[in-house]
């Protein structure tokens, strides 16, 4: 359930908001005049949003520098025999090392 609150509550009902957003795991909606205004969350939940937002941007980035090496016409493809013929030679590598 969406909680909204004055931003008036963070000061004079602090208890009650605080008990939603650490023992509830609840976001606060504070508005401000009958708009909104801030967010009230935990530190978890915010390092949450966080983190999911720098991994998108990464996958974002991946994909964008993906999309530019495959326009390049001197970028070399291998297909699936070539890909585990050297993982294959690779690890056979190792075992004769180990």
């Amino acid at each position: 359930m969406i909680n909204i609150r004055p931003v008036s509550d963070l000061r004079n009902k602090y208890l009650e908001i605080e008990e939603l957003v650490l023992k509830e795991d609840e976001s606060v909606y504070l508005t401000k005049n009958g708009y909104g205004s801030k967010v009230v969350m935990s530190i978890e939940k915010y390092s949450e949003l966080i983190t999911k937002k720098e991994y998108d941007e990464y996958v974002e980035n991946a994909l964008d520098e993906a999309d530019k090496e495959a326009e390049n016409f001197n970028t070399k493809y291998y297909n699936n025999e070539e890909v585990f013929g050297k993982i294959r030679s690779r690890l056979n590598e190792e075992e004769i090392y180990n």
